[in-house]
């Protein structure tokens, strides 16, 4: 019997350690198992992390592009198309952090969008209409006067024999429309005549296209003042140099005096609010 227990209990201590060499493999797996999940949670929270940092960066690109359109080239069309975007993309977003961004940046692009436009393009290819029919512009020194035309009146032959007295009356009516015909009066409504040398000329259109290149200038400028000092220098020479009555420079004169009236100049407003607000975010996740 003793031998037999013996035999039992050397068999039991196999199996023991049998046991506990896989209760030991099965701690081993455990621990694999738990620093796996451990693992994949920190690449979770890294990705997520990365994703909402992925989004911000966006996001401030949006913004920091809709603030250079509208500091450096006051386009507000285009400030209003990159804070667009900038907002579709904060609004994929499921991060409550963003919630008060989202709302900075709608008051934002709400502002933007209730400013007036301006037709910058349409004004600018209205100038170049305008300087590209300068050099065809008909001066009034050259103008002349334009023919009344009176209907014709029924030639009534007379059949009575024509007497010397009728013969003298006719010839002197002939001679008085030859007369008429060599003689020109021209009338200029000013206190005095715009005349020009022939040199001078030239140097007009040139003057003026130059004129019009910087009121171009200044409206790609948005500069007010100068835009309109040089068109209100530009109608001034053509009303006082070219002929008014051909239909050119009447065109020109519409033009000049619809784009001088036109507004250029409009307050616009910062983004500072949408990009502080950025920055917020960016030092409280820098913070954590």
């Amino acid at each position: 019997l003793a031998k037999e227990t013996s035999v039992i209990v050397k068999e039991t201590q196999k199996q023991v350690v049998a046991l506990q060499g896989k209760f030991g493999e099965l701690e081993a797996k455990l621990g694999e198992s738990q620093d796996q999940q451990e693992t994949l949670e920190k690449l979770y929270r890294d990705l997520a992390g990365n994703r909402d940092e992925w989004v911000l960066a966006e996001i401030e690109q949006g913004v920091t592009l809709a603030a250079q359109q509208l500091q450096l080239a006051a386009n507000v069309q285009g400030a209003v198309l990159a804070l667009q975007s900038a907002e579709v993309r904060l609004s994929g977003s499921n991060n409550p952090q963003f919630i008060s961004l989202h709302k900075v940046l709608v008051r934002d692009l709400d502002r933007l969008r209730a400013l007036p436009q301006i037709d910058v393009a349409g004004m600018n290819a209205r100038l170049e209409s305008v300087i590209a029919v300068v050099d065809s512009l008909p001066l009034a020194v050259n103008g002349r006067p334009r023919e009344e035309r009176k209907p014709q009146e029924p030639v009534v032959r007379d059949t009575a024999p024509i007497t010397s007295l009728a013969y003298w009356q006719h010839l002197a009516d002939d001679f008085w429309r030859e007369m008429r015909g060599l003689v020109r009066i021209q009338r200029f409504d000013r206190e005095e005549p715009a005349l020009l040398a022939p040199g001078q000329a030239f140097f007009l259109r040139e003057n003026l296209k130059l004129r019009l290149l910087n009121a171009r200038l200044a409206l790609l400028a948005h500069d007010q003042w100068t835009f309109r000092s040089e068109l209100k220098l530009a109608q001034f020479w053509v009303n006082r140099y070219f002929d008014n009555r051909e239909t050119a420079v009447l065109a020109a004169r519409q033009s000049l005096d619809q784009l001088s009236a036109a507004e250029i100049n409009i307050e616009l407003p910062s983004l500072n609010e949408s990009l502080s607000a950025i920055r917020t975010l960016r030092l409280g996740e820098a913070a954590q």
